[in-house]
Order: structure tokens, then C-alpha cells, then sequence
């Protein structure tokens, strides 16, 4: 239907019949002189058809501009935003670290952070009515995304971001900090941080059990996740000494994960490949969401250019008649 956001305008709709009627209540003349036209016969009328047409425009050009100037608007049918979910904040390492190339997605060796984007993207998919919000942090953590139902850009942030953006090292309590600082104004029951990280806090501002502690008195539930193979066959120096296996993983701290997500009732969770990555995923992906109070959403489309341009227009097509009368008689 349609509504008008300022619907007081209409009250000076009479105004220029008001300003007619008390300039004409005060047009007496102050001194009569005789004058000769009252003995000539005018056989013509005293005001020509069209002269009443354009009264009718000036009226209705008036009427459409305080219509214009009401701001009338097409408000629609109700809309139920989808907010049954969680508010939640995925936190995801892109230190140096990341780009270890220990792990298989379609079946080609690519980097951590490759296959991470891959599954986590898969993720947000599955996750409509959820505020995430995105944080990348690595010598520092930076908050990349807010909390917003916009998933799709969510994603797009995180196919964005190279190996190395946040820095080097790997800040994992900066990381639970900010994303603590982000959850804690959001309902209680609903605040969830899922971090993942392929290695051990060796810089930042705040110790990541500290960093825990406060998270759980914030009521924000953490899952840490831990990336990387136990195992990665590289060549031997030149090429002398053949293959030798190693441990990729050797510096993922898995102690401190466990007990970060002990802290605050969530759960640590250990990805060795691609698969079992996408299984942890599901696995959180299937947690039961917390009803919020439901939001509604009137969809409107502003109108007043409609009235606005047809004023205009009855404007302009009367001073056309007027400069064409104008002419006409000059020259006739």
C-alpha cells in the first residue's frame, strides 16, 4: 500500500486560494477617473476557454507537488529475516606457516590456507541465518569482516586473502581478544568463535589461555581447530641422500588448543587432510541454532519522483503555451 512519510504537507494545500481570497478582498480602488471603455460593446467573452484549463493544470501541478514533498512511498508485505542462528566470528591463521604444501584438494598438493578457504567457503553455504564475521591474523589479528548476515562477502574477503597478510608469526591471542571484544554484545547463548591455526602463539599482546579465561567469562564458546600433516616426504639435500619424511606439524601447539577450547566448553578438533577437515566442519555445522527474537523487514520503493516530474511537466508544458500565445499575438 501506500504510505506518506510526511503526510502534515497536505495542510498547506489551500494556501494559494487563501493568499487569492484576501488579495481580492483588499483590491478596491482608491481613485475612479471616467474612462471610454464603458461606452465600447465587447462582443467577446470575458475569459477564453482555455483559460480555465490552465487554472485546472496550475491546481493540479500544486496538488502533485505537496504530494511530492509528502514523500509518498509503496511499503510491501512483511518480510521474516532469517536470525534463528548463531552469532559467530571464524578466525583463520595465514601466517607463513600457511603456505606449507602438505595437503591434497582435487587431488593436487596445494598449501593450507588453499584447502582452509575451500572448506570454509563450503561452510558459510551451509549457514544461512548466522552473523559471521571474519578475523585473519598472523604477527597481528585484523578483523576483516563484522558480524553480518552478508555471507557470500564473508567468503569473498577469506578467497581474498594471500599467505602472509596479517605477518609472519602467529598471534593466537590477539586473535581470541578481538573476537571476544566482538561477540560479547551479542546474546549470550548465541556467541561462537571458531578458530583455526597451524602452529603456536609466538607473538602478540595477550597469552592465549588468558586470552580463553576471558572469553569465558564473556560466555563465548570457542572451537579450535588445528591444521596440518604429520607427515611430508621431501628431497634430500641435492638430491644425494634421496626423500626423507618429516613432520610439517611439528610446531602446532596442540596442548594450548585443548585447553582453550576446554576453558569455554567447546571443543578441540585435529585435521590432518582435506576430508577430515570438511567432516570437523559438518560437524559444527550441526549444531543446534538458538532462536532469537525474529526480526521484520518492510521492503518500500520511494514514489515521489512520479508526482514530482508530472508537476514539472504540466509546469513547463503551460509556459510553452504561454511563450506560443505570446509569439502568436506579436506577430498576428
Amino acid at each position: 500500500m501506500i504510505e506518506f512519510i510526511w503526510p502534515l504537507c497536505f495542510l498547506v494545500l489551500p494556501v494559494p486560494l487563501l493568499i487569492r481570497l484576501v488579495s481580492g478582498s483588499n483590491s478596491q480602488a482608491a481613485l475612479f477617473v471616467p474612462n471610454l471603455s464603458y461606452f465600447y460593446v465587447d462582443s467577446t467573452p470575458s475569459r477564453s476557454p482555455s483559460s480555465g484549463w490552465r487554472l485546472i493544470l496550475l491546481w493540479l501541478a500544486w496538488f502533485l507537488l505537496i504530494c511530492a514533498a509528502a514523500r509518498p512511498q509503496w511499503v510491501g508485505e512483511p518480510v521474516n529475516l532469517s536470525v534463528s542462528g548463531r552469532d559467530m566470528i571464524i578466525a583463520v591463521d595465514v601466517s607463513g606457516s600457511m603456505n606449507t604444501e602438505d595437503m591434497q584438494l582435487n587431488n593436487q598438493a596445494v598449501n593450507r590456507l588453499v584447502v582452509v578457504k575451500s572448506v570454509v567457503t563450503e561452510f558459510l553455504n551451509r549457514r544461512q541465518g548466522d552473523r559471521v564475521g571474519l578475523i585473519l591474523f598472523g604477527s597481528n589479528a585484523y578483523l576483516q569482516a563484522p558480524l553480518t548476515f552478508d555471507l557470500k562477502t564473508v567468503s569473498k574477503f577469506l578467497m581474498e586473502a594471500p599467505v602472509g597478510i596479517a605477518g609472519g608469526k602467529t598471534a593466537i591471542g590477539d586473535a581470541i581478544g578481538l573476537g571476544v571484544k566482538r561477540l560479547r554484545e551479542r546474546p549470550e547463548s548465541t556467541r561462537l568463535l571458531i578458530l583455526l591455526t597451524d602452529g603456536s602463539n609466538n607473538v602478540g599482546e595477550i597469552e592465549p589461555v588468558k586470552a580463553a579465561e576471558l572469553a569465558s567469562h564473556a560466555g563465548v564458546k570457542i572451537h579450535t581447530i588445528g591444521v596440518g600433516s604429520d607427515e611430508m616426504s621431501m628431497s634430500g639435500f641435492l638430491g644425494a641422500f634421496g626423500p626423507r619424511v618429516v613432520n610439517p606439524s611439528a610446531d602446532l601447539d596442540e596442548e594450548t588448543l585443548t585447553r582453550i577450547a576446554k576453558a569455554t566448553n567447546g571443543t578441540y578438533f585435529r585435521a590432518h587432510n582435506t576430508e577430515e577437515l570438511r567432516k570437523i566442519y559438518a560437524l559444527i555445522d550441526a549444531l543446534e541454532p538458538v532462536e532469537q527474537d525474529p526480526e521484520m523487514f518492510h521492503p518500500t520503493i520511494a514514489l515521489f519522483i512520479w508526482p514530482l516530474g508530472t508537476a514539472w511537466l504540466i509546469l513547463v508544458c503551460l509556459m510553452l503555451s504561454l511563450v506560443y500565445r505570446a509569439s502568436h499575438r506579436m506577430y498576428n
